[in-house]
């Protein structure tokens, strides 16, 4: 059977035609998609912190994430894109929060706003974020209420929640003290709740007979004194201190100073050495429990761990004005990791639906993560970190011991 060959002109033509027809669709392929606070140049990410108020201290952590960004711009951005990052102050109001909220999306037009700080602040706007589809994005609150992509797609937590941390205190007082008598303080607001609630949880039907005291306290309180006084009076020899912040310094020291010494656990809220155990004195710290996710950093044991020194590396360069010593510097460093590799993974679709899609496919493990703890998030799974482990204060730093625990 003869086969025709196709003449050369029209050969020619073919070609051509398959040519102009793949130029044609190519630029469908690479056509980019923005929405406001994104352009070829620039992503504008909104936060909102406390750099003034009762707790300014939790500031450092936004710092940090400045000048994570900072190193990232200087290495060309994300995908040719410099990050400007917009962190306004709330003042520890949370009643600022909302309107703050509205001036970052409407006037200056970010894509997300991410790791803002504080419970109650990101519950003030989410009604807001998710109304107007902007990502809301790793808050900084171990409230398990940012965990509910069914009711809430457009807002996403970042680490093991506050009832996750008292569960995880009562089973170990289970285990190692099974007859102790607990005293819980706790502030009475929502995240304050659900560490109660972790607690009542973890001890099970032998709650009502171990906790023999539980007593809250407000923001606006001038002091914690008479709280402490009530809980040493009530024979607990543990004493679950489920104080914020600044309360956590005032509580410690009070509780040595009134001779009363029980074995004592804070929150990781709490946990920042310079800027929470030095105020209360280190020899009244020591012995204090709490809880960690990421790998410790002053020991030359740990330093010779590579992420480790990158992390040194980077906060000589980049945040030389803050405290070693504060764990919140770690804390917003992971955070604006992975905020980087969400943006990274978007490419050149910065819509903010494909933000969030991006978010809710993680599978990532961190340098300075402890082994075992990863972020991990689907569609239906906006709690991003569910593990932990246990540390001591040793009256110098922290020393881990036990596994790490998962929820």
């Amino acid at each position: 059977m003869k086969i025709s060959k196709i003449p050369r002109v029209a050969a020619w033509y073919f070609c051509f035609a398959a040519l102009a027809s793949l130029f044609a669709i190519a630029p469908a392929f690479a056509q980019k998609a923005y929405d406001p606070g994104a352009s070829d140049g620039e992503i504008k990410i909104g936060n909102i912190a406390p750099y003034t108020g009762w707790g300014s201290q939790y500031a450092s952590i936004a710092r940090a994430e400045a000048a994570y960004f900072h190193m990232i711009n200087d290495r060309g951005g994300i995908n040719g894109r410099k990050i400007n990052f917009i962190s306004v102050d709330n003042a520890s109001d949370p009643s600022k929060s909302r309107d703050l909220a509205r001036k970052l999306v409407e006037e200056d037009q970010v894509l997300l706003i991410f790791s803002s700080i504080g419970t109650e602040g990101n519950l003030a706007i989410r009604d807001y974020m998710n109304e107007n589809k902007v990502p809301q994005l790793f808050v900084q609150s171990g409230s398990a209420a940012f965990d509910d992509p069914a009711r809430f797609p457009w807002t996403m937590g970042f680490f093991a929640t506050f009832q996750s941390e008292g569960l995880a205190y009562a089973k170990y007082i289970l285990q190692t003290k099974p007859g102790a008598k607990v005293g819980v303080l706790y502030a009475n607001d929502d995240a304050g709740k659900e560490y109660l609630a972790g607690v009542q949880d973890g001890l099970g039907d032998k709650a009502s007979a171990m906790i023999v005291k539980e007593i809250s306290y407000q923001i606006a309180d001038k002091t914690l004194d008479p709280q402490i006084a009530a809980l040493k009076d009530s024979g607990a020899d543990v004493f679950l201190n489920f104080s914020i912040g600044p309360f956590a310094t005032q509580t410690i020291r009070k509780a040595y100073d009134l001779g009363w010494h029980p074995l004592q656990f804070i929150p990781n809220a709490s946990l920042s050495i310079a800027a929470f155990l030095d105020p209360a004195g280190l020899e009244k710290s020591a012995g204090i429990i709490t809880n960690a996710r990421s790998k410790g950093w002053m020991s030359p044991r740990a330093q010779s761990d590579p992420a480790v020194r990158e992390f040194l590396d980077w906060m000589r360069k980049y945040n030389a004005q803050a405290s070693l010593r504060d764990q919140d510097n770690v804390a917003g460093y992971e955070r604006a990791q992975t905020l980087v590799e969400v943006l990274k993974k978007c490419g050149d679709n910065l819509t903010r639906a494909n933000v969030m899609k991006q978010a809710a496919s993680l599978d990532l493990e961190l340098g300075m993560l402890r082994p075992g703890i990863k972020i991990k998030t689907s569609a239906t799974d906006y709690q991003p970190i569910r593990q932990l482990f246990l540390i001591q204060f040793d009256g110098r730093e922290w020393i881990p011991f036990g596994g790490v625990i998962r929820f």
